[in-house]
């Protein structure tokens, strides 16, 4: 099921910008895997990793402006993408977490597939690899690196200072909650050398 269902939704991707290209999905699903593993419920690896492979299918038409919302958009996609590989209750725990993935989603994760999905999605903006998305993301929409008057009031640098420094408190699994401890440590460091550097300190 899952290598076919990878080469279904592959396309969707085609066109994506660094940010949520399919490098992103690879990302996801080494951190799916890697908190499944250190989880200590029962997880179904099949609807885990058949929701991470979907979760971003609509990523690029929302950018365009082709749909409001990508994660409501890509729900919508599921029952096809996985037409003929699943059966429907697997189908409809697929839809939920993709539904609920999303940072910004009125639907809360009700399923530990659910809960596993949006921490490695959040733990892939956080980190390192969070800081490279995040001026990858900047550029693509020629927004700048910092604010003006005030660096820290705007560009990239104030969404690391703001979305990325929340993600944190947003874990939903123990494994989550100890990797984002990490990786916000190194969004951190980065911040304070950044606004250090803008001002001459360093």
């Amino acid at each position: 099921m899952l290598s076919t269902l990878r080469e279904r939704a592959q396309p969707f991707f085609a066109d994506a910008a660094p940010a949520h290209d399919w490098h992103h999905v690879e990302r996801v699903d080494r951190l799916a895997t890697r908190l499944a593993d250190d989880h200590t419920e029962t997880v179904d690896r099949d609807v885990l990793h058949a929701s991470v492979y979907c979760h971003d299918v609509g990523r690029e038409r929302e950018a365009r402006g082709d749909v409001d919302d990508h994660a409501v958009w890509a729900a919508e996609q599921v029952p096809d993408l996985l037409a003929d590989l699943a059966d429907g209750a697997t189908v409809e725990r697929v839809v939920h977490c993709v539904r609920a993935h999303r940072y910004s989603a009125s639907v809360e994760p009700e399923t530990v597939e659910a809960e596993l999905l949006c921490d490695a999605d959040n733990l892939d903006a956080m980190g390192a690899v969070g800081i490279g998305r995040t001026f990858a993301h900047g550029g693509a929409l020629g927004e700048p690196m910092h604010g003006s008057d005030d660096p820290r009031s705007g560009g990239q640098l104030a969404h690391l200072r703001g979305k990325i420094s929340s993600l944190r408190d947003r874990m939903y699994t123990d494994p989550g909650r100890e990797l984002a401890a990490e990786r916000h440590a190194v969004v951190e460091e980065f911040v304070e050398q950044f606004e250090a550097e803008l001002s001459g300190d360093r």
